[in-house]
């Protein structure tokens, strides 16, 4: 059976400027709405996000599991 993990890690550089707060939060705001499991990451250089990273989980249910 085949079984479709999608696992991806994305880093986003983030420009520095006076909006950079806003960016990163809005980028974590995007990626939330579209992930039903996983989990976002931020990285933090000197006090300010430089990177969000996230990684995206598909579960299979367990009938399917079940199944077998």
């Amino acid at each position: 059976m085949f079984h479709d993990h999608r696992m991806s890690s994305h880093a986003q550089p983030l420009q520095a400027s006076n909006d950079s707060h806003e960016l990163w939060i809005e980028i974590v705001r995007q990626k939330l709405a579209s992930m039903r499991f996983g989990s976002i990451q931020l990285v933090v250089h000197e006090g300010r996000v430089t990177q969000v990273e996230s990684l995206e989980k598909t579960r299979i249910p367990a009938e399917a599991n079940a199944a077998r």
